[in-house]
């Protein structure tokens, strides 16, 4: 399995130690300027680890479009990110993912702009919240985790496609977590109407939806050159995670704990390894944490931090059910 940084990962000290950041991943790999004219398409750059994906994405040279709720954070991100002076563009394009229309629009308005897309990082979520809907009636994190990400993929498809060369595949990153091992996904009460709301869980299940798609867009069109990957990307040390764990009076001061923490620049490796890693050119359909392929789920129930993917990672059944489910609810049809 693809490691390149597994010694860095064995003694883990908390943000900023020796564990790879994702400028680190640019430079490692070569491609600081490497990749102009290359088209990157990144959801959820208003904050945190988007801004750390996009910023070292645009490194290469690449022309990035970022996305978000809020124009003046948006603005406000892209002049932070071409003070780089790299030759790219940045553009802020606005999406809601609480609205499948939103995504149409905004993938309409990408394509109006671009006519390649290399690669799709799927970054954006939503995590612990209080029970709820999206506009479109899902349940909040279903909804805003998998399926406008299932619609966005789905209108930008057939560019990405389009895209591919013999000599740079296009790819897919979603985000998935070391929390889908706590919920497979639930077809029968996918939006908890009568399933407990445990905030974990319904969390999880909305990871295990996300990582079910990369596999299944792994089966469906990595023969043709879209290859996809599930991304991890730690337990990453932002001031939201840290008001949900509790903040310094809560379970961030456990030490065992804090350990695992990564900084926002570290949390933004592995995503920004699966897009660009060589590892990962004419491939896909795996799990990823600690930029590595990981193994099967470690340690015991009781693990605050516990890694590897469960025994449901990998349903080819129910990839493909849900993959049914996502065209119904945004209300497509395949055209694979």
């Amino acid at each position: 399995m693809a490691a390149p940084y597994a010694n860095d990962h064995v003694n883990p000290n908390g943000p900023n130690d020796a564990r790879p950041t994702a400028l680190k991943i640019i430079r490692d790999g070569g491609l600081d300027g490497k990749l102009t004219g290359k088209v990157f398409l990144i959801t959820g750059c208003t904050s945190g680890v988007g801004v750390e994906i996009a910023r070292a994405i645009h490194t290469t040279g690449a022309d990035v479009y970022i996305t978000g709720r809020q124009a003046d954070k948006g603005k406000e991100v892209v002049n932070r990110i071409l003070a780089d002076e790299k030759p790219g563009k940045v553009v802020y394009l606005e999406m809601s993912l609480d609205s499948i229309a939103s995504v149409k629009k905004a993938a309409a308005n990408f394509l109006e702009l671009s006519k390649t897309l290399n690669v799709l990082i799927c970054n954006a979520g939503i995590a612990l919240a209080p029970q709820g809907t999206t506009k479109d009636g899902h349940e909040t994190h279903f909804g805003v985790n998998y399926v406008a990400h299932f619609a966005l993929f789905h209108e930008l498809r057939d560019t990405l496609l389009a895209s591919a060369t013999p000599e740079f595949s296009s790819r897919v990153v979603t985000t998935s977590s070391m929390v889908h091992a706590m919920s497979t996904f639930l077809f029968d009460d996918f939006n908890f109407e009568r399933t407990p709301y445990e905030p974990y869980a319904v969390y999880g299940s909305s990871k295990t939806a996300t990582l079910w798609m990369a596999n299944e867009i792994e089966r469906r069109y990595g023969s043709k050159g879209l290859h996809a990957t599930s991304v991890h990307p730690g337990a990453v040390l932002t001031e939201k995670i840290s008001a949900q764990m509790g903040g310094s009076e809560g379970t961030m001061q456990n030490p065992a704990i804090g350990l695992y923490m990564k900084s926002i620049a570290q949390g933004a490796a592995t995503t920004v390894w699966a897009a660009v890693g060589k590892e990962w050119e004419n491939r896909g359909g795996r799990y990823l944490a600690d930029v590595s392929e990981d193994g099967p789920l470690r340690g015991s129930e009781t693990d605050f931090i516990r890694l590897g993917y469960a025994p449901h990672a990998y349903d080819k059944d129910g990839e493909k059910r849900l993959w049914e489910l996502g065209l119904k609810l945004i209300g497509a049809q395949d055209g694979a």
